[in-house]
């Protein structure tokens, strides 16, 4: 008898409110569904004001899903739109885990933590991409889609699911905004994308 191999891919999205992070959760849950797999989602709203932290977590699976919220040490991967907000969530990382962020602060608080110090404790984790995803939107001409270039830098290590399937996810949820917003946000995806296989 063949033993069924259970793939899934438990994954912390995190950022500062107003910052798009949501968006992200939506797409790759669309995603999901779109690819039969099971899902469970919990967020957290920072009170729903900008500059409250926001975090989701997002837990994908080809087998059923018991809990929506992922224990300490067993998440697959960190997204985040803000570098201190993803060292809060290192104690959920795993060992094997991945960090993909954003290197721009987002400098919301008096006692904001020093950037050399934030980036060098980023860059003592063993796995880790940054890129500062905001410049790569204001390059791109679509400074509000600095979320879309986060996503395409994280496609390759959400290998549950394809590049495809996130492309075509972030075509349906952007659909009512219009074709010209949908390409806008394909463009930035795909530059984040080819930025993190460099």
């Amino acid at each position: 008898m063949l033993k069924t191999i259970v793939m899934k891919k438990d994954i912390i999205l995190c950022g500062v409110g107003g910052q798009g992070i949501l968006s992200i959760a939506t797409i790759i849950g669309e995603a999901a569904t779109k690819a039969n797999l099971h899902l469970k989602q919990a967020e957290v709203h920072g009170m729903s004001q900008r500059g409250g932290d926001v975090q989701s977590n997002l837990r994908l699976s080809t087998s059923p899903i018991y809990s929506d919220l992922i224990s300490q040490g067993k998440a697959d991967l960190i997204i985040s739109m803000e570098p201190m907000e993803s060292l809060r969530y290192l104690p959920y990382l795993s060992e094997t885990g991945t960090i993909v962020t954003s290197s721009k602060p987002f400098v919301n608080i008096p006692n904001y933590p020093d950037e050399a110090a934030l980036m060098a404790e980023l860059e003592d984790k063993p796995s880790v991409v940054k890129m500062d995803i905001e410049a790569i939107a204001q390059e791109l001409k679509t400074p509000k889609a600095a979320n879309m270039v986060l996503l395409g830098m994280a496609a390759p290590y959400i290998d549950i699911l394809s590049v495809k399937q996130l492309r075509d996810a972030i075509g349906v949820v952007f659909a009512r905004r219009g074709e010209s917003v949908v390409e806008a946000d394909l463009k930035a995806f795909d530059k984040g994308l080819e930025a993190s296989k460099q």
